[in-house]
């Protein structure tokens, strides 16, 4: 490689960290503007107005009004909002379970290592939207079942990813030294092994996120998420179907759109933060 390569490749690499850094700030402030104007619409997106029933997106109304005439911008603000928390919720409790199986396979290894392989196959054999809706049918629906369901039958995939990044941490020689010098099994997940895995964790957790989304409005869809009464996204898009003959459009097509592009948001942070967290995995 010739000097002026040499050069340019680091100061192209600290270009795109900015971009993307800028990039994931805008990302952060989109997510929150959601929360926020979701928790303010949440009135707006309840109260019925008789007077503007099935109305079409105009000027003042830019999702239009349903049946009982309530606001469907408002309506899917909150919907997004509640996306996002059960999301969230959902994606963190999955990505924990698939870091602790992780580092217990890794650090105690034997018949831990066997059990969570044992574990993790499965699960992976196993239809995924079948047994999410197995799961939330035998929880009884409602978003605590969701919330359960989604972190249930998320983590394996990611598991087997930790599992590979805590063996390489394991047979290094700081900590076989380590070893040697007497460190528990629990001291040594928590100094070595826990924080190598942090940054995946993080990654793990936002790409995780898409998925949780989809199929909490998935399970709401068919009725086994969310409380029928909350204008959740999948709430919204099964009414739809009940007039969307009628040539209500905007009723499916519009709250579809932002879910479409929350899902597309979130997907994209995740791939940005892989990219500062572990430079290996973008090639100029």
């Amino acid at each position: 490689m010739t000097a002026p390569a040499k050069t340019a490749r680091p100061r192209l690499l600290g270009d795109r960290r900015t971009r993307v850094l800028a990039y994931l700030v805008l990302a952060a402030a989109v997510l929150v503007g959601i929360v926020v104007a979701g928790t303010l619409a949440q009135d707006a997106a309840r109260t019925p107005h008789l007077d503007a029933v099935n109305k079409g997106p105009t000027a003042g109304d830019w999702f239009g009004t349903d049946r009982l005439g309530r606001d469907m911008f408002a309506r899917t603000l909150v919907g997004l909002r509640l996306s996002l928390l059960v999301g969230t919720t959902a994606a963190l409790a999955s990505t924990v379970i698939a870091i602790v199986l992780a580092s217990l396979s890794v650090t105690i290894g034997g018949w831990a290592e066997t059990a969570v392989n044992w574990l993790v196959d499965l699960f992976l054999a196993l239809p995924h939207l079948v047994l999410l809706i197995l799961l939330a049918f035998a929880l009884g629906g409602g978003t605590r079942a969701v919330i359960i369901a989604v972190a249930v039958t998320h983590w394996p995939t990611l598991t087997r990813v930790l599992q590979a990044q805590a063996r390489q941490v394991i047979s290094s020689e700081y900590v076989a030294t380590s070893r040697a010098l007497g460190t528990s099994t629990f001291r040594l997940a928590r100094r070595h092994l826990v924080p190598h895995l942090l940054p995946h964790f993080v990654v793990g957790t936002a790409l995780m996120f898409p998925h949780a989304i989809l199929h909490e409005a998935a399970l709401s869809f068919l009725g086994l998420g969310i409380d029928p009464t909350q204008p959740a996204i999948g709430i919204l898009l099964a009414d739809s179907m009940k007039v969307l003959s009628a040539g209500m459009w905007w009723l499916a097509v519009l709250p579809g759109v932002c879910l479409l592009a929350l899902v597309k948001l979130v997907d994209s942070i995740g791939e940005n933060l892989r990219s500062i967290l572990d430079p290996r995995s973008y090639h100029l």
